[in-house]
Parts: structure tokens; C-alpha cells; sequence
């Protein structure tokens, strides 16, 4: 029998970004907040003190701070006449575990979607007609507006003290930005990051080809800075340990960086670690949230009562939660009915490594998780695609990330693999080489979905999640297009050997190498109920007193990654919460 806890007035479930978030948002309200999380509670001092966080075999490779697939994980398949497998060991994405979660360990990439981002489907119909859309893609427009965000993504680039140079202050071009973004109010908080000799290189080649390079939009702070919150940060040192690493001098933005501090004022929230929501609890008529379920440190069945359900943990564990709870109708392939699970997308990478002569020296260990520039002639709507018969685009760049001694010694594939000879050609590259990659949309496809898995369960006994994704011959064009730029730059460069990395029209989705933690879709937000799980502000349109946040609302992936958008829509949901949904609980009006 459950243990039935007193019950408060908002529970939050997850906190990484968005729960971190909403917590500060409405912890002015004086109302009683309880968050629970999962994992272990986590700090920057001391779980990221220095020099134990830079331990690449403790949290790089054993991956100390992401979820246990023992315990629970996905199962996966390419397609539904496959029966699908437990994913035993997590490498295409890396789902994190305790405070702070993913925004943890990210490596700080924070961008702004393109106005065509918001409305991919609209502007596609308005420029190339419905039919070139393909029968089996259910790409969806936000239901926002770009102007609409802007305020929210101005807000939380301030909270990460983000660094960048801004291509587009209230219409005003600006030499050496992005033109391509859309129109913002404000500069970035701080000043972009150093440009490294491979950014260089990347930049002269692409200006020679009539691009207009710009560095990452990077949450890695970069002169002293207080955001928004009050909370002061470090300037980054470049270290090179951001992904898959908590940082320990305060620059890189993060919950522990940028939210935690505070909320150390605050004596009406309450966060519990260690407690892992199995459901979202409601009342007889489905329609109404009582609360949550969770196991708690001690393996005991724990009962929260609460009047506002937000739920903010990863993506695949919010889809996951809903389907548990029976929130939401189920998303079915056949018949194409139903939404939860509906519109899963990843995100399509590529590169190329490129191998030097000695005299040119990189130095990859000086290095931020966003060090780096970028083209974005080739992404999005930014190109024509008439003849080119594919939705989408990627950007393509430059980006030193750090110089680890296990995971980033690139060498020529015509290297041994092991013993003396292997040690040479780790020699003879280590500081001679450098990379041009690619970030790619992915579009949703019918075919593509989240749903219970009928066998497999986890730990607690209750289904896992099942992934049903492939790559589609869409986003397959989509990256031999990218290549061919991205190869033309790399020509110019003019290495001494470069090897292509990108994916052949025969490829099959492959779950075994990093890729990106970029999973979205399963509860995506939008204007009609029959294709949406929560509406604009987030908000389930079934059971109006929970809120879901976060990347599983994305309608498909777009090429940047989606951290920008999941924090904007965040502190967007706690606006709509704090001044409307609070002072009269119900269904909100769509305005």
C-alpha cells in the first residue's frame, strides 16, 4: 500500500532545465512546490569540483552521470513488422540522471530556431505546394509565432550569460553574425568565445565560396556576468571537458550554473532526489490530476496529492509517463489516430576529418563544447529545394570540443588499430587535425513512433518505452546534399587526407554511436487536439491541470539543437501558468 504524503499545490517532476525553471518562475506565487527527482541531488560543488569532474573513463566512458540501463532503458526497432530489443548500453543518445539532468552535461550549443523553423510546413506548402510534401511526413507548424517566443528566448540566453555575436539586432544586419536569423531585441549577454585555428581555416575557405561564417551561440560564459536570477558566473577557462561532464568553474550554463543558487531563498519549495514517478495519478473521470505515484530511495510506493502536475523530465521519460498514466489518447501507425507517441524525430549528423601536415597545430585540448564557427546557407528554407526533393537542411561548421585522451584521438582509418603502429599515428595526429560536421533536421514520419513495449519492463515491473525510427530516404537526400558542401569547403581547406563520415542512401538507423542526446516529439504542442498533445502553453488539452514541457513538444527536429527552444517554452509555460492558469485554473484560451 502506498504511503500518502500531505498534499502541496504544484509537483514537479523531473529537474533539469525546464523543471529548475518552472520551479524559480513560480516560487514567487507562495504556493507549496514539490520536485522530484529520480537521481542523486548534484551540485557543482562538490560533484563537479575539479580535478575528480575530469575524469574521461569515470564520467566519458562509464558514464557516471547519465541513466542506468539496467534499471530502465528503450526498446528499439527500425519498423513495426520487428519485434524491438532492450537497449542495454546507452551510445546514439545519453539521457541524464539526477539534478540538473542533461543540462548538465550538454555542451552548451544555444540557439535560436529560424522563423521558417516554427512554420516548416506552412512555408513549404507557400513555396513549393503541398504535393512536395511526402505522404508518409506529418510535419507540423508551432503553434506560436517566432515574435511571440522572442522575449522568452531573450530571457534565457540572459539567465546562461550565452555568448555570441548577433547577426540581426532589430532588423540591423550586423557583420559577422548570422543573417540569417531572425530579428532579435537584444546582442547576446556576453561576447562570443575565442575563434581557434580550425574555426579560422573553416571561415576563410567558406568567405571564398561566399558564405558568411559566424561562431556558435554558446552557453559557456565568457566574461564576468550576474543573469536575470541574481546568480554570478565564472568565465570560461577551456577546459575541454564539457560533454558528458558537469562544469566546475560556473561557465558553463546548467540548473546548478544558472537556477539552483536561486532558489536557496525560497522555504516553500521542496526538492526530493532519488524518488522516480512511475504515474500521473487522476480521478474518476480521467480528466483531472490528483497527483503523482513515485518510488522513493527505499524502494517504498510513495503517493503525492498535488492541484498542478508539470512534468519536465527527458523526453522519452515525459512521453513514457503519459502513455503510463493513460493521458492522452495512444498514437496508433495503422489508422494514423491518436497523438501520444506521435511525431518522434531525431536529428541527422555527418562530418569529415580532415589530417595535416605537422606544421599546422590545433591544439584540441584548449577547447569549450561550443568552440567553433558555422555556415547556415544550407539549413532550414535558408535554400532553395525545388529541384533538390527533400524537406529540411543542416548546418555545417567547424567545432573544436576538447582533446581526451580516450574518446577524441582521431587518426586515418588506414591507421593499426592497436599496439606500436596505433601509438604513431596517435602521435602523428593528435595536434594536426580538426573536422567539419554537419547538424541536420529531421522531419516526423507516420512510421515513426513511441509507444509501451508488450514485453519488456524495468525494474519497477511496468513497461518500457518502445522506439519504432529509421532513417527516411528524406533526410537521406537531405545529408548527401550537406555532404557535397560541406566537402567543397573541405577541398579549399586543403588537407593533407581527409575521410568522409556521411550516411549512404542504404543506411539504417544505428543505435551504437553518439550521435546526439536531440530526441524529440511524442507529446508535441500544437493548435488542434487531434494532432497535439498539449496546446500552446503546453497545457494537456485532456487534463488541463498538467503541463508538459520540453523536447517531446517539438512537432519534428529541427538541424540546431533544442535546448534554445525547450528553456524559451519553459519560461513561456510558467508566464501562462503564473498570470493566467493560477488565478483561474481550467483549460486556457489559445490567444
Amino acid at each position: 500500500m502506498a504511503i500518502k504524503k500531505p498534499g502541496v499545490d504544484i509537483v514537479i517532476v523531473g529537474f533539469g532545465w525546464t523543471g529548475s525553471l518552472m520551479a524559480k518562475e513560480l516560487a514567487e506565487s507562495g504556493l507549496n512546490i514539490v520536485a522530484l527527482e529520480r537521481g542523486e541531488a548534484r551540485d557543482t560543488y562538490p560533484d563537479f569540483a575539479y580535478p575528480k569532474i575530469t575524469d574521461e573513463l569515470t564520467y566519458g566512458i562509464r558514464l557516471k552521470l547519465f541513466q542506468n540501463a539496467s534499471k530502465e532503458t528503450v526498446t528499439v526497432r527500425h519498423n513495426s513488422s520487428q519485434t524491438a530489443l532492450p537497449y542495454r548500453r546507452f551510445g546514439s543518445f545519453l539521457p541524464g540522471d539526477g539534478v540538473g539532468g542533461a543540462g548538465s552535461h550538454w555542451n552548451g550549443m544555444l540557439w535560436r530556431p529560424l522563423e521558417a523553423d516554427l512554420r516548416m510546413r506552412s512555408t513549404v506548402v507557400e513555396k513549393y505546394g503541398a504535393n512536395f510534401i511526402p505522404k508518409d511526413m506529418t510535419v507540423q507548424d508551432y503553434p506560436f509565432t517566432y515574435a511571440e517566443m522572442e522575449p522568452y528566448f531573450d530571457k534565457f540566453e540572459k539567465i546562461c550569460g550565452t555568448a555570441g555575436q548577433a547577426g540581426n539586432v532589430r532588423g540591423e544586419l550586423i557583420e559577422g553574425g548570422n543573417p540569417f536569423e531572425a530579428v532579435r531585441q537584444n546582442a547576446y549577454p556576453t561576447k562570443p568565445l575565442k575563434t581557434q585555428y580550425a574555426g579560422m581555416l573553416f571561415s576563410e575557405a567558406a568567405k571564398k565560396l561566399g558564405y558568411h561564417p559566424f561562431p556558435v551561440p554558446a552557453a559557456n560564459c565568457t566574461e564576468p556576468y550576474t543573469n536575470p536570477y541574481g546568480v554570478q558566473m565564472g568565465v570560461c577557462n577551456y577546459c575541454g571537458f564539457c560533454e558528458r561532464f558537469g562544469c566546475y568553474n560556473y561557465s558553463k550554463a546548467s540548473p546548478q550554473a544558472c537556477v539552483l543558487p536561486a532558489l536557496k531563498p525560497f522555504n516553500n519549495i521542496e526538492l526530493r532526489t532519488q524518488c522516480h514517478v512511475i504515474r500521473v495519478n487522476t480521478d474518476s473521470t480521467g480528466q483531472q490530476a490528483t497527483g503523482v505515484t513515485y518510488i522513493d530511495a527505499e524502494g517504498q510506493e510513495v503517493e503525492q496529492p498535488a492541484n498542478l502536475v508539470i512534468l519536465s523530465a527527458f523526453q522519452l521519460h515525459n512521453v513514457r509517463l503519459l502513455l503510463l498514466s493513460k493521458i492522452g489518447k495512444p498514437y496508433n501507425p495503422l489508422t494514423g489516430e491518436g497523438v501520444v507517441g506521435r511525431n518522434y524525430a531525431y536529428q541527422m549528423n555527418g562530418g569529415i576529418s580532415l589530417f595535416f601536415k605537422p606544421d599546422s597545430i590545433f591544439n584540441p585540448f584548449a577547447a569549450t563544447g561550443t568552440s567553433g564557427m558555422f555556415i547556415d546557407e544550407f539549413n532550414a528554407e535558408n535554400f532553395d529545394h525545388s529541384t533538390l526533393n527533400f524537406i529540411g537542411g543542416a548546418t555545417i561548421s567547424a567545432t573544436t570540443t576538447g582533446g581526451r585522451p580516450i574518446q577524441q584521438m582521431a587518426i586515418p582509418s588506414h591507421a593499426p588499430k592497436w599496439g606500436s603502429g596505433w601509438k604513431r599515428a596517435i602521435r602523428d595526429s593528435y595536434l594536426h587535425t580538426m573536422n567539419v560536421g554537419s547538424s541536420g533536421s529531421v522531419m516526423p514520419y507516420k512510421q515513426c513512433y513511441l509507444d509501451l513495449d508488450p514485453t519488456y519492463t524495468d525494474v519497477h515491473g511496468q513497461p518500457l518505452l518502445r522506439m519504432t525510427f529509421d532513417w527516411q530516404p528524406n533526410e537521406l537526400k537531405m545529408t548527401h546534399f550537406i555532404g557535397q558542401k560541406s566537402e567543397e569547403i573541405v577541398k579549399l581547406i586543403n588537407p593533407e587526407h581527409y575521410e568522409m563520415k556521411y550516411m549512404g542512401m542504404d543506411a539504417h538507423y544505428d543505435v551504437r554511436p553518439y550521435q546526439s542526446t536531440h530526441t524529440t516529439g511524442g507529446a508535441v504542442m500544437g493548435s488542434d487536439p487531434k494532432t497535439s498533445v498539449v496546446n500552446k502553453y503546453l497545457q494537456s488539452w485532456d487534463v488541463p491541470n498538467v503541463f508538459v514541457l520540453g523536447a517531446c513538444c517539438f512537432p519534428q527536429n529541427l538541424a540546431y539543437n533544442p535546448t534554445g527552444i525547450v528553456g524559451a517554452t519553459a519560461l513561456f509555460a510558467a508566464n501562462a501558468i503564473r498570470t493566467r492558469y493560477l488565478p483561474n485554473p481550467g483549460p486556457l484560451v489559445q490567444v
